[in-house]
């Protein structure tokens, strides 16, 4: 017999339960695990920032239980719509697509739902509501840098743009970009380039060297993809310009940070968020739609903005250093569920 005092009191240990932050039981397929295989399917995998948002996918993979297969087609849209019929055929459970071209990735991406496969898109439009978009908030990051560029330079400047057209992400920003020069009307735009033949940021140094030649006036570069700004920085370095250019960029690394923090360094600020944390979000995205749960049409990681001052202020140097000095970098509360299990930090 149990006395009543004692009944009651295993009654409020129970409902303390949720309090005490203890895990739920995974939800079917991830009660099981490696018995989960996923895929993902990379337009673009060259740069820090894809190799840390790849540690990420990585890394929450693992901590679900999740057997990953990574197909890298380095920027060949043909054979990234390719590959994702080889994943298809392996018979996964689902699929992110990472960056990549609309008219290639559509049907593709429709193909894997046609047969039963749930899909997550990263930084890639392929126009179907049954995918999830996981996001950067293009929109944020474009905002946040050119912002301090006009807190900088106020809102007359001679600019030259880095931007390659098709790449959902690089469009959303460029959107902005057109927004804040027509808000603006003496920003003054000279010069509009960029590629992403690789090396990229090799690549982009070698058209940035013939801008700066042609116009030797430009005060402000917007290069909204860090190995754009890489690039950008190697030609303004050689130009021996560093002291009138100013680069404002998108996108963190450990080898970024080493370059903004270069004295007398042109590259002046980027916004950012955390790409492991983007990878971690991806996969998170993932696992609700295979536990049959809805995170939504878009998954929005918030950006932080981060300037050279606040890098030398704070003696940021790594990753590491940036996460742990702002919290926010290093984590971001979105595509969470309670039986979910993080990464160690």
């Amino acid at each position: 017999m149990i006395s009543r005092r004692t009944f009651a009191a295993l009654v409020a240990s129970v409902a303390l339960l949720p309090s005490l932050g203890l895990a739920q039981t995974a939800p079917a397929p991830f009660d099981n695990p490696g018995q989960v295989d996923i895929a993902l399917v990379r337009y673009l995998s060259t740069g820090d920032f894809f190799q840390a948002y790849l540690s990420g996918v990585e890394k929450q993979a693992a901590a679900l239980g999740v057997n990953l297969q990574v197909f890298d087609s380095r920027q060949d849209a043909a054979l990234q719509a390719d590959m994702v019929d080889q994943a298809i055929a392996l018979g996964v459970d689902g699929i992110i697509i990472q960056h990549g071209l609309t008219e290639s990735m559509k049907e593709a991406a429709q193909r894997a739902v046609d047969a039963g496969i749930k899909v997550v898109a990263f930084d890639v439009n392929v126009e179907n509501p049954a995918i999830p978009q996981v996001e950067q908030s293009d929109a944020a990051l474009a905002q946040l840098a050119l912002d301090q560029a006009i807190a900088d330079h106020g809102t007359e400047w001679v600019a030259g743009f880095v931007h390659v057209a098709g790449i959902a992400p690089l469009d959303r920003r460029a959107a902005v970009w057109a927004e804040v020069k027509a808000a603006n009307p003496g920003i003054n735009e000279v010069a509009m380039f960029g590629t992403l033949d690789n090396p990229i940021a090799n690549s982009v140094a070698n058209q940035a060297r013939s801008v700066l030649s042609a116009n030797p006036n430009i005060q402000v570069i917007f290069a909204p993809y860090d190995e754009f700004a890489k690039g950008v920085k190697i030609a303004v370095d050689e130009a021996g310009m560093s002291g009138q250019v100013s680069i404002y960029s998108a996108d963190v690394s450990t080898a970024d940070i080493q370059l903004m923090r270069e004295a007398g360094s042109s590259w002046k600020a980027t916004a950012a968020t955390n790409p492991a944390v983007v990878g971690e979000v991806s996969v998170r995205t993932l696992a609700l739609l295979l536990a049959g749960e809805n995170p939504g049409a878009q998954v929005i990681v918030p950006p932080t903005l981060i300037t050279q001052t606040m890098l030398n202020d704070l003696d940021i140097k790594n990753m590491e250093e940036l996460g742990a000095k702002l919290p926010a970098f290093a984590h971001a509360d979105v595509a969470m569920a309670p039986w979910m299990t993080l990464p160690p930090r």
